[in-house]
C-alpha cells in the first residue's frame, strides 16, 4: 500500500472495499470525479429536505456545500445556524446538528474489509453519523482506502492531522487534534448510509 496516503486506489482495491462495505450495511457508488459525485448527491436528496453539510474539505472542494446552502432548494441547517446566537442558543444548535434528516460529509479512512474511520476535533459531526440522521451520505476520494485499521490510524495521525492542523490554523487561528475518533464497523439500518467513492483526489 502507498505510504504517503495520497495515492488513488486501484479499481481492484475499490471493488474489494465496495463489496466489504456493502456487507457492513453501507451502500457504495463509484464515480469518476468530484463533479459527478456532486451531481449524484443532488439526485439523491429530495428538494426541500432538511440537510446538514458537516465541515468537510471534500464537500467544499466539489462546491456541494454552496449548492446546499445557497440554491434555495433545501432546508439548510447551516443557514439556520447563521441566524442563531451560539451563546444563547448553543444547545438548540447542537440538537439541530445532531439529528438532521440528511447529513452530508466525508470520512478519513476506509479499510478494505469495510470499516470506516472518522476523526474530529470537536465531535460535532459524530452524533448524526452514528445515529441521529435518517440519511447519511459520505463523499470519499479513493486515496482514503487503506488495508486495515492499523493503516487507517496511521493515515489519520501521519497524513490527515498535519494537513487539517495547518488548515485550521489558517482558517480559525488555532490548531486541530484527533480529540474524538469513530470506528464504524457496521450500519444496522438498511439504506441509512451511502458512500460515494470518487476516483480522483478530493479532500485529504
Amino acid at each position: 500500500m502507498n505510504k504517503d496516503f495520497s495515492e488513488l486506489a486501484t479499481d481492484e482495491v475499490i471493488n474489494i472495499a465496495k463489496d466489504a462495505l456493502g456487507k457492513n450495511g453501507i451502500e457504495v457508488l463509484v464515480v469518476e470525479n468530484g463533479e459527478l459525485a456532486k451531481q449524484k448527491v443532488l439526485q439523491m436528496i429530495p428538494e426541500g429536505a432538511e440537510i446538514m453539510n458537516m465541515s468537510s474539505v471534500t464537500v467544499d472542494s466539489i462546491n456541494l456545500a454552496k449548492e446546499i446552502n445557497e440554491s434555495g432548494k433545501y432546508d439548510s441547517v447551516r443557514n439556520k445556524f447563521a441566524a442563531m446566537d451560539a451563546k444563547t442558543q448553543g444547545q438548540e444548535m447542537k440538537k439541530l446538528g445532531a439529528a438532521p434528516a440528511w447529513t452530508i460529509g466525508s470520512v478519513h479512512a476506509v479499510t478494505e474489509d469495510g470499516k470506516v474511520i472518522v476523526a474530529s476535533a470537536t465531535g460535532s459531526q459524530l452524533p448524526a453519523y452514528i445515529y441521529g440522521s435518517g440519511h447519511v451520505i459520505w463523499i470519499v476520494g479513493s486515496q482514503k482506502i487503506v488495508k486495515d485499521l492499523d493503516e487507517g490510524m496511521k493515515r489519520v495521525y501521519e497524513y490527515v492531522l498535519p494537513l487539517e492542523d495547518a488548515r485550521a490554523r489558517k482558517a480559525y487561528g488555532r490548531g486541530s487534534g484527533v480529540n474524538k475518533l469513530l470506528i464504524f464497523n457496521k450500519e444496522v439500518v438498511p439504506g441509512r448510509i451511502a458512500m460515494i467513492i470518487v476516483k480522483e483526489v478530493v479532500g485529504f
